[in-house]
């Protein structure tokens, strides 16, 4: 800060010091005037906050949040208006019941019902798509143009007049100190500062209006997406209770269980206390007719006798 900014700055905390120890009383503003500085106050804490809020309403997931506003500066710097920018939750899901709706096949009725709900859930993001777009191009951007010019050049009016007013009160305290040419020129620019802050106070809340007009564009949009909704949520609806109508009056299939693979746990009594293992079906059992029994030692000693040979 320049030399310059320091002493004004010094000089206008001196008068704001002045106007409080000095006992005088300073000049008041009028009762109007007060008011409406009150109600442009509220005006502009109504503004940032709601802004804020709905965002929060249209994306409740900060991180979707920070996307979206990183999305739409960048825009605004290519001069572009785009749509949102980001995948809608709803699209996620869509996505997932239809991939698995589709591995399930068409012979599933789960899977088919997966596959329509899928399809439910797409159009449901493009309504939401829809929606915030028309939120921000005709609720939010409206407000944030009107925090950003109107309520910003209104703040920087009243700083101005206050400035001058304290200015005149310190030279009205100092009368004897101060020329009647310079008093009557510091009345003059409180005066006109105080005309001008207050001529933008009167537009601004006069024209409150625009801001009626600006929220009934966000019911509207609102009213448009849950119409649009619940449409595309009833024939979903429709649909589901339908099949679940079809397969009821279906015969239901009757279980056939397959033959069993049998098991043989005999055990044989034999030097090595081995044990017969697992037979199929139709399989004949040690000691029954047609079939002969090898003692394991008597297996053990052919096989010996033909590797040997083999050998030789």
């Amino acid at each position: 800060m320049s030399v310059a900014g320091l002493k004004k700055q010094f000089h206008k905390a001196t008068q704001r010091v002045s106007e409080k120890v000095g006992g005088a009383e300073g000049t008041k503003l009028d009762v109007d005037f007060t008011e409406m500085e009150k109600r442009v106050d509220v005006t502009a804490r109504a503004v940032l906050d709601i802004m804020t809020k709905t965002t929060e309403y249209l994306q409740p997931n900060p991180a979707t949040r920070a996307k979206m506003s990183m999305i739409n500066s960048m825009s605004r710097m290519r001069g572009q208006e785009k749509g949102p920018g980001y995948t809608q939750t709803e699209t996620i899901l869509g996505e997932a019941m239809q991939r698995f709706g589709r591995e399930l096949g068409e012979d599933s009725n789960f899977g088919v019902a997966l596959i329509d709900a899928g399809e439910a859930m797409r159009e449901l993001s493009e309504v939401k798509d829809a929606l915030d777009m028309e939120v921000k191009q005709n609720f939010i951007d409206p407000l944030q143009n009107l925090h950003e010019k109107d309520l910003k050049e209104i703040q920087h009016h009243l700083k101005k007049m206050e400035g001058r007013r304290l200015d005149f009160d310190y030279k009205k305290k100092r009368q004897s100190k101060v020329t009647d040419d310079e008093l009557k020129q510091a009345l003059e620019k409180f005066d006109d500062s105080k005309e001008i802050a207050e001529q933008s106070m009167f537009n601004l809340l006069e024209s409150d209006i625009e801001q009626v007009s600006q929220l009934a564009a966000l019911v509207h949009a609102q009213v448009e997406y849950h119409t649009r909704a619940a449409e595309i949520l009833t024939q979903l609806s429709s649909k589901i209770d339908e099949r679940i109508r079809d397969s009821s009056n279906k015969p239901r299939k009757e279980y056939m269980p397959k033959p069993r693979t049998s098991l043989d746990f005999s055990i044989s009594e034999n030097h090595n206390g081995g044990m017969h293992g697992a037979r199929s079906p139709g399989a004949r059992s040690p000691g029954e007719p047609g079939q002969t029994c090898y003692p394991i030692s008597v297996l053990i000693s052919s096989l010996f006798s033909m590797t040997s040979f083999h050998l030789h």
